[in-house]
Parts: structure tokens; sequence; C-alpha cells
């Protein structure tokens, strides 16, 4: 009797989080999908952002999104193999692994001020699609190298002793037999980190992100437009917010399409690198 009362509670706690999901995404999408177009997508903002499109804020996500995954994928999962293949069980692991632990919970708003001190003003980098990629990129660190982590803790010990019996080395074995089993997990963990970056506003908003530039960037060192934040000044910072609240939905729609897009192939990475197994 208790099991049939604890299958009604997360039966009914998952329609109710799906149902509010539904009603979320069926507003957006029911008001954002008549401003999509071609056009939306491959024009550049015009009269005061209340016609065009919103190429230059794809464009910026993008770049942004590549700076990142250039900064914080190798160090992140270079960290995550040492704390996991190398690093021999101490009070001084224990502490690095619960700070970086502590770091996933900072708030965004955290990192870019510490961005803005450290890349735009130390490093004299300036607001920049730079600076905002590598505040990003300190943003993804802690939640790839703990996703990384875990994925190597699945591959049993067994596998690794094996192959050592066998005459490999450690970097060998790391290299040929951990990494390959435990790629699934940590690509999936890296593309919904990467994914979950593109869409924030606050690391960004002192690094370099711009309300709007005249034509896409081109460069590392300017500064840039992108989606989250051109989301963010079309519903509340606009002098006509009545006029352009459409574009706004349908930012909003190009940006959940593009996360989702991300997500998928996370999914589908997963899935194929199981089947292969």
């Amino acid at each position: 009797m208790g099991g049939f009362f604890y299958w009604i509670f997360l039966a009914g706690s998952t329609i109710i989080v799906c149902l509010f999901l539904g009603i979320i995404l069926f507003d957006i999408f029911s008001k954002g999908m008549p401003s999509v177009s071609w056009n939306f997508i491959s024009k550049l903002p015009t009269e005061g952002m209340t016609k065009g499109g919103i190429l230059p804020a794809i464009t910026g996500t993008v770049l942004l999104t590549f700076i990142t995954t250039i900064f914080a994928v190798p160090f992140g999962i270079a960290c995550a193999i040492y704390l996991n293949e190398y690093a021999r069980p101490s009070v001084l692991t224990n502490i690095i692994r619960a700070s970086i632990r502590n770091l996933s919970g900072i708030p965004s708003i955290i990192y870019g001020l510490f961005g803005l001190a450290l890349f735009v003003q130390a490093l004299r980098l300036g607001t920049s699609v730079l600076s905002a990629g590598l505040t990003l990129g300190l943003l993804s660190l802690p939640y790839i190298i703990t996703t990384t982590e875990e994925a190597l803790k699945r591959i049993p010990t067994v596998m690794r002793e094996a192959t050592l019996a066998l005459g490999a080395t450690q970097f060998e074995t790391i290299r040929d037999v951990v990494l390959p089993k435990a790629l699934p997990g940590i690509l999936t963990g890296v593309i919904l980190t990467l994914s979950r970056a593109a869409g924030e506003t606050a690391p960004i908003l002192f690094t370099g992100v711009a309300f709007y530039i005249n034509g896409l960037a081109t460069s590392f060192n300017q500064e840039f437009m992108a989606l989250p934040y051109h989301l963010y000044m079309l519903s509340t910072q606009h002098q006509s917010i009545g006029q352009v609240r459409p574009l706004a939905y349908g930012t909003a729609v190009v940006l959940i399409i593009l996360v989702f897009i991300m997500n998928c192939i996370a999914f589908y990475i997963r899935f194929k690198q199981r089947t292969q197994d």
C-alpha cells in the first residue's frame, strides 16, 4: 500500500512539473513563433531594435560559446583526470573537491564582477568577447570538473588494474581505456554545461556585451551582442517595450531552440556511445 502512494506521489509531481513547463513553453512559442522567420534570423536590427533581425546576437552567442569551450573544456577535463586518477586521498584533495563544488553554487553575477576585475581591468583585455568568454569559462569549470570526475568514477577499477597488469603505463591506461569508456558521460556533462553558459546574462553584463553594435562581432577584442542580454534589454530596458515585445518573444524562442539543439546533441552522443559499447 505504501508503495502505491509513493508511486502516486512521484507520478503526480512529474505531471505537475511537466504541466507548468508546458504552460511556459506554450506561452513563449505561441507569442514568439509569429516573429521568427528567415529575415529575423539573418538580418541586422534596424530602427532602434524595433525591426529587423537578431543575427549579431546569434553570432555573438556562438562566438562566446566557442571561446568558453576552448578555455573551460581542456582545463576542466585535465583537472578532473588529475583529481580522480593521480591525486592521492588526502585532506588537501578533499579541500580542493569541496572548493570546486562550492564554486558551483556561487551566483553568476559574482563571476561577472570577478571577470571585470581580472580580465577587463587587471589583464587589460577590455570589454570584449574574449573577456566575456573567459569569464563564462570560469563559471563552467566547476561543472565540467564535477561531471567529468563522476564519469571517470563509474569506470570499474578492475579495468585499470587489468590494463596495468598487461604492462601498460598509467598514462596509457587513462588514454586508451578509461577516457574512451567515460567519454559519453564527459561529453554529455560538457555540452549541458555549455548550453547553460550560452544562456547566462550576468557574467557577460560587465565584461563585453552590448545592447547594439553596428555589424557582426568579427574579432575577440571588441564588444558583441548576445541572445540572453538582447532578450533582457528588449523585455525590460527598451524605450518601446510594447512595440518590441513580439521580438523579445521571438528571441526567447531562438534561444530555447539553440539550447535544445545542444541538449539533443548531448543525448545523441551518449546514446551513440552506449550503442557502440
